[in-house]
């Protein structure tokens, strides 16, 4: 078996994963290598969500009965959690959406509806970049067709990363919003945020931080960012599906206006108007995710044991194997950098002629999981002028075994296809 510096027990750890002991396709072990899309869920998660039903469903925060009190401590509990995990200054300052697509709206509508300084409008600039997953460019492309804004992006280089050559023509006085991934979902780049940052503070503009592909896989300390906002999902951090976080800055989100009304955000309801209740409730109309958010703090507590710098050490070594290993395949090309410097978990390639959606079929008739297609990403297939890639990634109880078990497939695929 291989051995790697930095890798994590993954034999103790694929334990607490019962679906990494699937068998498919006649007797074939599982090698799931599509984390970049969902993770998966370990024993604690499980066992805390089957628990909730259980034991304390009910609804939160207006019940007086013992069972609302306990599901309102769970709930708000796994705020807290949320809270720490990012070093948030306050817990008041995390907002439970139902992904992070609905994070980014949630941001994109504030700005549309809000008073200034805040509004945009067709006298403002909005800045993207061309990297951007998809839930990070419709958003703010409806936003700029309702306000008349303008829309504007970073381009990419031929090695993936974002060219900031123009970065002081990108944002200017005019730009209100500049968002952008911390992580590529498609590309594995790890963006500067530093200097994108520095310039949108010069000029006034907020900075929104789509961190989906990041707080899964690394620490995530929303002060060090200097973020307005941060936005990131709880699937693909082995919580369960329909959880999301937004963290925002107190006095933002005291100042902006909610993005969807009904009960719970509300203070005081009239026919004629009404009042909203503070952040963070403001922005979570009608009934939450409970059991998402108690299955998202499950989730926390599971890194938090591992702990967030090890998995980063892990990922790292892991991905540092694969790009070495799959660089020793004839016509593979890696889209994006070519070395496991200043990239995350995932890769994505391209094998010759043969179509990415034809080799994710034969990997998988091998029992091997990966994501083929744009990603959710048109815009870079679009700029390295690819139909689609084929793209592995990578989690915490990814071993080297199945980064050889891609390899060997990806010789089949190309057998196969001659």
């Amino acid at each position: 078996m291989t051995q790697l510096p930095g890798l994590l027990d993954t034999e103790a750890i694929r334990k607490d994963f019962p679906i990494l002991d699937r068998q498919v396709h006649d007797g074939r072990k599982l090698v799931y290598l599509d984390n970049a899309a969902t993770s998966q869920k370990p024993r604690q998660v499980l066992d805390a969500l089957s628990e909730y039903y259980e034991r304390y469903n009910a609804n939160v925060h207006r019940g007086v009965h013992v069972l609302a009190e306990e599901a309102t401590a769970l709930y708000e509990g796994a705020r807290d959690k949320v809270a720490e995990f990012v070093n948030a200054p306050s817990r008041d300052e995390v907002i439970f959406t139902k992904n992070a697509s609905e994070s980014l709206n949630l941001v994109a509508n504030m700005l549309g509806w809000a008073d200034e300084p805040y509004r945009v409008d067709r006298e403002t600039e909005i800045v993207i970049t061309e990297m951007e997953h998809h839930s990070n460019i419709v958003p703010w492309q409806l936003l700029a067709q309702r306000t008349g804004a303008k829309l504007k992006w970073f381009g990419l280089t031929d090695d993936g990363r974002l060219d900031l050559s123009n970065i002081d023509e990108v944002i200017t006085e005019k730009t209100k919003i500049v968002s952008f991934v911390l992580v590529s979902n498609i590309l594995g780049t790890v963006n500067p945020v530093e200097a994108i940052v520095r310039r949108a503070q010069e000029v006034g503009a907020l900075v929104c931080i789509d961190a989906s592909q990041a707080a899964p896989h690394m620490p995530l300390d929303v002060q060090a960012l200097q973020a307005d906002f941060v936005a990131f999902t709880g699937h693909k951090m082995c919580g369960p599906t329909g959880i999301g976080v937004l963290w925002g800055r107190q006095e933002l989100l005291e100042d902006l206006p909610p993005f969807l009304g009904g009960g719970e955000m509300i203070e005081t309801v009239s026919m004629h108007s009404s009042t909203y209740a503070p952040a963070p409730h403001k922005f979570e109309a009608g009934t939450p995710p409970i059991a998402q958010a108690v299955g998202l703090g499950a989730a926390i507590d599971y890194l938090n044991a591992i702990g967030m710098d090890n998995v980063l050490a892990h990922e790292q070594a892991i991905t540092e194997y694969a790009v070495r290993r799959l660089t020793e395949v004839p016509d593979l090309r890696i889209i994006g950098p070519a070395t496991a410097e200043e990239r995350g978990a995932a890769i994505s390639f391209t094998l010759g002629d043969i179509h990415p959606h034809d080799v994710g079929q034969v990997l998988d008739e091998q029992g091997i999981a990966v994501r083929v297609g744009h990603h959710c990403a048109r815009p870079v297939c679009l700029r390295y002028g690819i139909p689609a890639t084929t793209r592995a990634s990578f989690y915490l109880y990814s071993t080297p075994a199945e980064i050889d078990a891609l390899v060997e497939g990806l010789e089949h695929v190309r057998n196969f296809f001659g």
